[in-house]
């Protein structure tokens, strides 16, 4: 799904959320290849050499770069805290339980980094966290590198971290995977941290 369509329907959708008119969601969806700078991104981290015929986004999440496209699963939560906990810090935590949970499952042993959000492999993120949080509901979420064509952050200083790098599931296990049983085993993973009653997913 292209990212701007996506974008204003995690806007339309967080305000049903905000008014009671609508449950917590969790929107699954791959985007065609498109770099995304959040609130604090310093526009420099974008480099010369990355491929011009790629969209950038500038978008209302916290976090600097970031890269999207197929082979990856992002996920958008769409959830009222007031329901869960009013913590950013637990909120940011639990997403990265999430991403850690599921490659346990694959045999991938992942971790958190000290001072750096996001789910790491040794030195290489695997996984990243940006979200807004208005009124104590959330969107925009994380990205969870399955077959990710990597080439595309060489384009950009990912997250605005210059001395590590980024790896997915297919580099690291040598082989594709069938990413909608990935998307699934995130789906349990995810409905096991947040213990939701519903789930809506959108494809």
């Amino acid at each position: 799904m292209d990212y701007q369509s996506t974008w204003y329907f995690q806007k339309e959708y967080h305000q049903k959320v905000l008014l009671g008119q609508a449950p917590d969601t969790l929107i699954f969806v791959e985007h065609e290849p498109v770099y995304t700078l959040g609130k604090s991104a310093n526009e420099n981290h974008l480099l010369q050499s990355a491929p011009k015929d790629v969209k950038v986004f500038n978008i209302e999440r916290g976090g600097d770069i970031t890269f999207h496209g197929p082979g990856q699963i992002v996920g958008y939560p769409i959830l009222d805290l007031h329901r869960y906990k009013k913590s950013v810090s637990w909120y940011m935590r639990s997403l990265e339980e999430v991403l850690i949970n599921v490659l346990v499952e694959y045999g991938i042993e992942a971790g958190l980094k000290e001072g750096l959000t996001g789910v790491w492999v040794g030195d290489e993120k695997i996984g990243a966290q940006g979200v807004r949080i208005s009124r104590w509901v959330t969107m925009h979420g994380f990205a969870l590198n399955v077959n990710t064509d990597l080439s595309y952050f060489s384009g950009i200083i990912p997250c605005g971290i210059f001395e590590y790098g980024v790896t997915s599931m297919e580099k690291i296990l040598e082989e594709k995977l069938d990413i909608t049983f990935v998307k699934q085993n995130v789906l349990r993973a995810f409905n096991d941290a947040f213990q939701m009653q519903e789930i809506a997913e959108v494809n």
